[in-house]
């Protein structure tokens, strides 16, 4: 297989097979080139020379919609290690890409390289007098070809776009690596968290499976109460309540700290579900084992979850009782012999893998304004949700904590009925309704109403504007170093087709500036749409 496909495109003379040779020579990456592929298809007796090959490969791409480069590249990746660094040099049409996309999925970065075209033609000029490959007389001959001349639009395509007039190799090799995170990363502190900044639904299962790759230890903390939804890449998306939203296609180890409150059944039908065996997945013995009397305890007082919109899955209930009956048998994770072969205790997980210079990610546990100690009490959760919360559930020391993403959606929502109902869960500054929002994004009202609904309880969801006040507090609360901004498509719908930053609409990047401004941190990912190839990715570690 491979860690990265570094899937290359752009117009001859722009770069590709320089950056392809450095990222080899530097970073130990294994070459494929469509060229050599190609003449390798053609069998003997091929010309060396660009408009034969040029118009070979047209009756190929036209033959097989392009997945010849895939079919052919595939037999060459196999038998390569798990993480080796593949850059396939290079890619002419979309169909191209999208075989190979196909095949690897999330593994595929696509980089397109460009430069003006008096940059290109001169660099065309100088290939002409060292190259032993037959060219052509002039650089509009070689744009003259279909396919040649169209090459330019898979930049907009392209998860990086890399401007190569006024570099040298070394600077684009620079500037490629850098996104591709082959520059090193930090060896000290080994945790990142992601915690919501608001009333929870911010979107962090969507942000922890895009990241889920990066980590070797994937630690979750709360109750099923909170449903993280992903968007896999394969089928369709997966509610965890329990399990780190990074479980699906990932080979990381998991984790279930012991602050955490279960519901045996809700645990058991997930481990199932998305197939984690007891190697992988480590429970710590002290997490709480929700029983049927806290279930029940809740629905008898019904008026009360009903007035702060609690789920009434007992995770309150069980929580309390933890704290009163101490001098009373309370079920934990070590009293169930279902779970005796998952249960080892988190603090050693966790030791390993420090020891090991593992990286973990720690996935929150709703928002920052539903803390027991820090919402609009009595309208919050029966936990500390903010980032030293989660941390002391899951039993790592702050010491160890290198990064703390804060999500926050660009209008923030409480579950519960509209203002004006009988069962709010707590005010929200600025109340809107979904037809404003509708009307601002040009995004369906029927379609934003169909979705926006509690991943747990179903229930509907209030929104509101973007509260700059709860933000700053967040920030305050969780000291952030980078925020990640979900959403943004209900800004303006254009942005759901973004792939890169400078795409989103102008608007959207001023929003981003002052976000950035009043919390105090880089906006470095951004949501656009709840799909696997929704994030934005602007981080610089």
């Amino acid at each position: 297989m491979a860690r990265i496909v570094l899937v290359l495109s752009g117009e001859v003379g722009a770069g590709k097979s320089t950056l392809a040779n450095e990222l080899c020579r530097r970073y130990d990456g294994h070459r494929i080139s469509t060229h050599d592929l190609l003449v390798a298809h053609l069998g003997p007796g091929t010309p060396e020379e660009r408009g034969a090959l040029q118009d070979a490969g047209e009756r190929l791409d036209r033959r097989t919609g392009g997945s010849w480069v895939r079919a052919q590249a595939q037999a060459v990746i196999a038998n390569l290690p798990e993480d080796a660094l593949v850059i396939i040099d290079s890619i002419r049409i979309q169909g191209q890409l999208e075989a190979l996309r196909g095949a690897y999925g999330e593994r595929v970065v696509h980089v397109h390289l460009t430069a003006p075209i008096e940059v290109l033609t001169a660099r065309y000029a100088k290939r002409q007098r060292t190259s032993s490959f037959q060219e052509f007389d002039a650089y509009e001959q070689v744009r003259a070809n279909a396919t040649e001349a169209h090459v330019e639009s898979l930049q907009l395509d392209a998860d990086v776009a890399i401007n190569t007039d006024r570099c040298t190799a070394e600077d684009v090799v620079a500037r490629a690596a850098s996104h591709l995170g082959l520059n090193g990363r930090d060896t000290g502190p080994l945790v990142d968290i992601v915690i919501g900044g608001e009333y929870g639904s911010e979107g962090k299962g969507n942000v922890c499976y895009y990241l889920r790759r990066e980590y070797d230890l994937l630690v979750r903390v709360g109750g099923p109460n909170a449903g993280h939804m992903v968007p896999r890449a394969e089928g369709d998306p997966f509610k965890h309540q329990l399990l780190p939203s990074g479980t699906w296609n990932s080979s990381a180890k998991l984790l279930i700290g012991p602050g955490a409150v279960l519901d045996l059944d809700v645990l058991l039908k997930e481990i199932a579900e998305c197939k984690v065996d007891y190697h992988r997945l480590s429970i710590d013995p002290q997490a709480l084992i929700i029983t049927a009397t806290d279930k029940r305890v809740e629905a008898k007082r019904g008026g009360v979850v009903e007035k702060i919109s609690s789920t009434g899955s007992g995770t309150g209930a069980a929580t309390a009782r933890r704290i009163l009956s101490r001098g009373a048998p309370v079920k934990l994770v070590r009293d169930v012999p279902a779970l005796e072969p998952y249960c080892r205790p988190a603090l050693d997980i966790l030791e390993d893998a420090y020891s090991a210079g593992h990286r973990i990610m720690l996935e929150g546990t709703q928002g920052t304004m539903l803390s027991l100690y820090h919402g609009d009490y009595p309208f919050v959760t029966s936990r500390d949700t903010t980032a030293a919360g989660c941390l002391a559930e899951a039993g790592i020391s702050p010491r160890r904590v290198r990064k703390i993403v804060l999500v926050c959606r660009t209008y923030p929502i409480r579950v519960g009925d509209p203002p004006g109902g009988t069962g709010t869960s707590g005010r929200m500054r600025q109340p809107l309704n979904w037809s404003e929002i509708a009307r601002r994004s040009g995004l369906s009202a029927a379609s934003l109403r169909k979705v926006e609904r509690g991943t747990v309880s179903g229930k509907r969801r209030r929104v509101a504007e973007f509260d700059w006040v709860m933000l700053r507090k967040a920030a305050q609360l969780n000291g952030p170093t980078d925020i990640a901004l979900t959403f943004v498509d209900y800004l303006h719908k254009d942005n759901r087709d973004a792939r890169r930053f400078d795409r989103l609409h102008p608007d959207t990047i001023q929003f981003i500036d002052e976000v950035e401004r009043v919390a105090g941190a880089p906006v470095s990912l951004i949501s656009t749409r709840f799909h696997p190839r929704s994030i934005i990715d602007r981080r610089n570690w």
